[in-house]
């Protein structure tokens, strides 16, 4: 697979996957959480990862977290692997029947394979056997009863847990205490870091006429609208006229696309697949190209309403330009907030393309999320704990925590009575039922 690329790994990718093949040569199952960058190379260190399960005559399988991620595995996995022969399957939630059953069928064989999909895999109809390796990409999408679910799947695969969000110090070391971590701290030689600028909606026809010239070279772009969960009609609304608007008025000698989560599986990967040919010029969409989407042609990004973005949402938007060669990446952020707080997150996001930096940044305006349960954003339940200002705290007993289970792993000495309780009532909450001894 490696003589296959037309270009060299670079001295991160080697390191996890040497961190990797250590993981698997041990009696117990890997659980290692990958963290890179958009654009680091996370899928190629997947790839090779996944071949380790093939040569040892297992399966090996991929959790994406939309259908068009899925699909772009799928292609790139089938493409690369038809010359070794490893047959690569997807299942998804809408297909036919028929094609379903055979896929199925197909997964009962003893041949080594490896198995893409979304949600879909999670199903109890779906039975992969044999599974050497679960790969979760973008793990952060999935809840933790998901991830558990997928891991049931292989009778105890070794996982790879994967993201592009960078994770803070103090929040791995609560969240992800118990996985090994790897981190890809490189891009790939020759990639230009995007140019990030804050716009007034007053100077939109000025970005827009810079569009114009980069579509002139051939380039293409997208144009981002937010969805958010209150107001989802409404952006929607916003979106499809904006891109009506565009197509008439901005650009009406190129082809302008519309992409949004409502649309059905089939028009999107219809879309995406115009957009990757060159067939459509501009791409008008919501959050649902946040994941996975790579077109290396695509150089700028119009980012509209972006005080209403995440800073780690912003940055795996930002991270979808500037994948290919030729001309500066740039990335427009549009907003008439006059918010402090507002103005405080963007302009931190535009002083930096640090993955580290922005999730550092965006734990300090958001916070993390319930560390202990299966809520994913807010403010953690901590009644006294600062995650930022406590980290020497946090690493305290976090050490204390290890040495603890080292001595007593059932928690069955009088003394530790107290302890147990509390993990006895937080297991019950997350898993609706008892704890078995």
């Amino acid at each position: 697979y490696l003589s296959y690329l037309p270009y060299n790994l670079t001295s991160a990718q080697n390191r996890v996957i040497a961190d990797i093949y250590a993981d698997i040569q041990l009696p117990i199952a890997m659980n290692r959480l990958l963290q890179g960058d958009v654009g680091s190379g996370k899928t190629d260190v997947a790839l090779v990862a996944l071949l380790a399960a093939i040569e040892t005559g297992l399966n090996g399988s991929i959790l994406a977290p939309t259908q068009i991620l899925a699909e772009q595995h799928f292609q790139k996995f089938s493409a690369f692997f038809e010359s070794l022969n490893v047959p690569v399957y997807l299942i998804k939630g809408q297909m036919r029947k028929k094609e379903r059953e055979n896929i199925l069928e197909h997964l009962k064989n003893d041949i080594p394979k490896i198995i893409i999909g979304t949600h879909a895999l999670l199903e109890e109809s779906v039975f992969v056997p044999h599974v050497g390796l679960a790969v979760v990409d973008e793990q952060h999408r999935f809840g933790v009863m998901q991830r558990m679910t997928f891991k049931t799947k292989g009778n105890s695969p070794h996982c790879l847990f994967m993201t592009a969000t960078p994770i803070p110090r103090s929040f791995m070391l609560t969240s992800f205490g118990d996985l090994d971590k790897s981190i890809i701290d490189e891009l790939p030689p020759g990639r230009i870091p995007q140019e990030t600028l804050l716009i007034h909606p007053s100077r939109i026809n000025v970005i827009y006429e810079e569009c114009r010239l980069y579509l002139e070279k051939g380039k293409q772009i997208y144009i981002v609208y937010p969805l958010v969960e209150e107001s989802k009609k409404i952006d929607l609304m916003a979106a499809i006229e904006g891109a009506s608007f565009l197509e008439t008025h901005v650009f009406p000698t190129y082809r302008v696309g519309v992409l949004h989560g409502k649309m059905k599986p089939k028009e999107k990967s219809a879309i995406m697949d115009d957009f990757k040919s060159g067939t459509i010029h501009v791409l008008v969409a919501t959050t649902v190209i946040e994941v996975g989407v790579d077109v290396p042609n695509a150089s700028v990004m119009v980012i509209h309403h972006a005080d209403r973005f995440g800073l780690s949402q912003l940055h795996q938007l930002r991270g979808r330009i500037g994948r290919g060669k030729g001309g500066a990446p740039k990335c427009f952020l549009v907003t008439d907030s006059t918010k402090e707080q507002s103005k405080t997150r963007l302009e931190a996001f535009v002083s930096t393309t640090d993955g580290f930096k922005i999730a550092e940044y965006d734990l300090k305006f958001r916070g993390p999320g319930d560390m202990l349960g299966t809520r994913q954003s807010g403010l953690p339940d901590f009644k006294l704990a600062d995650l930022i200002l406590d980290e020497a705290l946090l690493l305290k007993a976090r050490t204390c925590a290890f040495d603890l289970v080292k001595k007593d792993p059932t928690l069955s000495l009088p003394e530790y009575g107290s302890v147990y309780r509390k993990y006895e009532f937080e297991y019950e909450r997350l898993f609706k039922g008892k704890v078995l001894n």
